[in-house]
């Protein structure tokens, strides 16, 4: 009976001690330890394997960096950094990690030197420990905190972290691949939080390009929160917060959640389901980093440095270009700015005039903190005429009507915005005249003579002739390669569009005689073809267009440019063009599985994650036509016909920029387009018509990819089901919308995800076109990243039919 007893009470003990146990394998003791490339050093892992801390690879394959990531995902995206003064410290092969009672975390170089701790530690170190939350922290014996890495932040904050440090909080990265310092800061500064770009190779800090909002009346600021829920909040001195964002990134126990300063200069939260997909912006700010805040940025090159041109990309992040005749200083860090491809001196006459140089024009562009002089009133010519014959001036900027503003180098802040109304002209050095300057005043003389000299000796000399004969060679190759330069499309802006022209007879021979036809649509015929890019030849789609745009040179034109300048992963990529006589054509990629009606109506249906990552894809390319492109395009047509999948279905819209164009956000009363199924009721009515309209046909095609079958069913099994739209609400408002995917389990499997599609659907199609989400809201609806409010009946003001 005793031993018995004991049992008990051992088993007891046990078991009260279990949970300790099971903390104690998570912690990491001192004098534990990981060799950066070693493949037996595990990294030191979180309880639920979420996080993970060790030695992350660079590019290089023998230097590392001791970092913090998320283990589960295959990314395996970054959030902390072992880092000397915001600078990463890179460990090289051989090197060690490990906790030391004194020291802290350290790490030691192969010869055993120390490379980085996170010393000065207060007590004695007795273990650490690898958080959920993805902190690591180190306790004493008492298990108090002596160090945590959410305390020294990189250039990301999680949530559960507050950042109050005075000073620096958050670091940039140099480039998505190069984890050295970068050009922005987030700092805390006399109450305020601010967002900065730094002069490298010193930490010496501009003006903020963007000022967080303080409460009113003014409170200064002492840090940023993360909280539990995941919003963002500012932290006041009083002891208040006050909300940074409204829209949570979802629940931290569904998704993965994290705050970033990127290497462009944006501060972006992000969310990703913890089941799978990719990380998606939910806020951000500066909303557009283009266009700073000038009271705040009056110094600095901007956000692109120096020379450059700033514009927003699908994701609303910043993409740089240098101008015509003008080159990128250096290729592997592209924020440090371009160079002239040529100079110019005030020395001489002849070093800068209409002789030499010349001027581009570029609509919309702006470089706003480099006027040195303001001419008003002033015409254009004027305006041009003057920086030209102005041996200081590098660019010129004409609006308003009768202002001229002259700008000279460097050239800041550079940005391309559609509501200034305006025209940049920007000096180049003429064909034909060298880069370089002429030689400084004094020099002409002993150069003259010395060149008369060497003429006079080469004339007596068959070398001359030899090099006459070269110089001619190499002049006829240069015209060759010049005329051929010329069939590459620039458009009025002055901006390179690379599409290449076509002859009719090229692309006639190309088809075939335009033998095969793929499709017709609304805009024309469209053949099968193949033309040779260099050495090798490529499948083409040819669109021979009908007599609308036939009879309309400039409408084309206007086309090609607006297409040539779009660039998507989810839109058909245009090749090339003709334009000769009565002849419009236009070349496309070849998209190998054809449009996604063959796709969705034939017997055998797509699996219902296919169809749901068609329907994200679809949605993403809208997305960029109606807010990312620099002309607003509403498609007018989007049906199943009109989506082409490649070789891996994946999604590409085509025929976009092929109807009605709108500039800034513009509304226009225009005449029908569009196929009847999907053409939203406002056509119909004396109602201006936008972006909406597209929005309205994406709810009827995203009803056609949930179900896998046409708007319009005439063969549908009962009455109720004919017409698409009416049977979706039916079973939404019923709480039957299995009945829409049939026999489908992997989609029955997947109700919420069922559920939130079919909800989305409803809001696009609403009559209304005032209650239609945008498609960036459906986008965050769609991949759940917002809540879906419950739909209203479609057909609330239904006056007319629309199918």
């Amino acid at each position: 009976m005793a031993s018995l007893a004991s049992i008990s009470h051992l088993l007891l003990l046990f078991l009260l001690l279990l949970p300790y146990l099971a903390i104690s394998q998570s912690n990491i003791a001192t004098g534990w330890s990981l060799v950066a490339g070693d493949k037996e050093s595990a990294p030191w892992l979180s309880p639920s394997g979420d996080f993970a801390l060790g030695f992350r690879r660079l590019d290089n394959g023998d230097n590392f960096l001791v970092s913090i990531w998320y283990d589960k995902i295959p990314e395996k995206t970054m959030v902390w950094s072992a880092s000397d003064k915001n600078t990463p410290v890179v460990a090289p092969r051989g090197s060690k990690l490990a906790v030391a009672a004194d020291r802290g975390l350290a790490l030691n170089d192969p010869r055993d030197e120390s490379l980085w701790s996170s010393d000065p530690i207060v007590g004695a170190v007795a273990y650490g420990y690898m958080s959920d939350t993805g902190n690591f922290v180190l306790r004493n014996s008492k298990a108090e905190i002596l160090w945590e890495s959410f305390k020294n932040p990189t250039d990301t904050i999680l949530p559960g972290q507050n950042v109050s440090n005075n000073g620096i909080l958050l670091s940039s990265r140099l480039s998505a691949s190069n984890f050295s310092l970068g050009r922005f800061q987030l700092d805390l500064q006399d109450g305020n939080l601010l967002l900065r770009t730094i002069n490298l190779p010193s930490s010496n800090a501009n003006a903020p390009y963007f000022q967080f909002p303080a409460l009113s009346p003014p409170v200064p600021i002492t840090g940023i929160s993360f909280n539990g829920s995941g919003f963002l909040n500012l932290l006041h001195d009083n002891g208040q917060t006050s909300p940074l964002t409204t829209v949570s990134g979802g629940s931290p126990g569904d998704y993965y959640l994290r705050a970033t300063l990127e290497s462009d200069g944006v501060f972006i939260q992000y969310s990703r389901p913890k089941t799978g997909g990719n990380w998606t912006g939910v806020w951000m700010v500066p909303e557009n980093i283009c266009k700073t805040d000038l009271a705040l940025a009056t110094v600095g090159s901007g956000v692109c440095g120096f020379n450059r041109i700033c514009r927003l990309d699908v994701n609303y992040r910043p993409v740089c270009d240098c101008p015509r005749g003008f080159s990128v200083v250096d290729e592997e860090d592209e924020y440090r700015g371009c160079v002239p491809n040529y100079s110019q001196s005030c020395g001489e006459a002849q070093s800068s005039g209409p002789d030499v140089f010349e001027l581009e024009d570029i609509t919309n562009i702006d470089w706003p903190t480099s006027d040195y002089e303001l001419l008003q009133p002033f015409t254009e010519d004027e305006c041009k005429d003057s920086c030209l014959h102005d041996c200081m001036c590098a660019v010129a900027i004409f609006r308003g009507g009768d202002m001229c503003w002259k700008k000279k180098l460097p050239l800041s802040n550079g940005r391309i915005d559609m509501s200034l109304n305006s025209k940049a002209f920007i000096k180049t050095r003429k064909d034909g005249f060298p880069l370089q300057n002429p030689s400084p005043p004094g020099s002409n003389n002993d150069k003259k003579d010395t060149l008369i000299l060497a003429g006079s000796v080469l004339l007596g000399s068959s070398v001359f002739v030899n090099f006459i004969l070269i110089a001619a060679t190499g002049l006829g190759f240069f015209l060759i390669y010049q005329n051929k330069l010329k069939r590459f499309f620039k458009d009025e802006s002055g901006m390179d569009i690379n599409i290449r022209s076509f002859t009719y007879k090229e692309l006639e021979e190309a088809t075939d005689g335009f033998k095969e036809e793929l499709g017709r649509g609304s805009f024309g015929i469209v053949y099968k073809g193949v033309i040779a890019i260099g050495d090798s030849e490529i499948g083409v789609a040819v669109k021979k267009l009908d007599r609308s745009f036939q009879e309309s040179e400039n409408e084309f034109k206007t086309e090609v440019i607006i297409i040539g300048q779009t660039h998507h992963k989810n839109l058909v990529r245009l090749i090339g063009y003709c334009n000769e006589g009565q002849n419009r054509l236009l070349v496309y990629e070849f998209l190998s599985n054809g449009t996604l009606a063959s796709f969705l109506f034939e017997d055998l249906k797509p699996s219902w994650e296919q169809r749901a990552q068609i329907a994200l894809e679809i949605g993403r390319g809208l997305l960029y036509l109606h807010e990312e492109c620099s002309t607003q395009i509403i498609h007018c047509d989007i049906k199943p016909q009109n989506i082409l999948l490649d070789e891996y279905y994946s999604a590409r819209i085509s025929d976009f920029g092929l109807a009605k164009l709108l500039i800034n956000q513009s509304q226009t009363h225009t005449a029908i387009r569009g196929t009847r199924g999907y053409v939203a009721p406002e056509w119909f009515r004396n109602m201006p018509i936008t972006v909406k309209v597209d929005v309205y046909s994406f709810g009827i095609l995203l009803l056609e990819i949930i179900c896998c079958r046409r708007s319009i069913d005439i063969e549908a099994g009962n009455e109720e089901s004919v017409i698409l739209v009416d049977w979706a609400y039916d079973c939404y408002r019923e709480g039957t919308v299995e009945a829409l995917v049939g026999k489908d389990e992997a989609a029955m499997n997947d109700k919420k995800k069922l559920v939130r599609f079919v909800m989305v659907a409803i809001w696009c199609i609403q009559e209304d076109p005032a209650l239609r989400p945008s498609m960036k809201k459906a986008m965050l609806m769609l991949e759940g990243i917002i809540q879906v409010p419950p739909p209203p009946s479609p057909f609330a003001f239904s006056t007319i039919s629309t199918v």
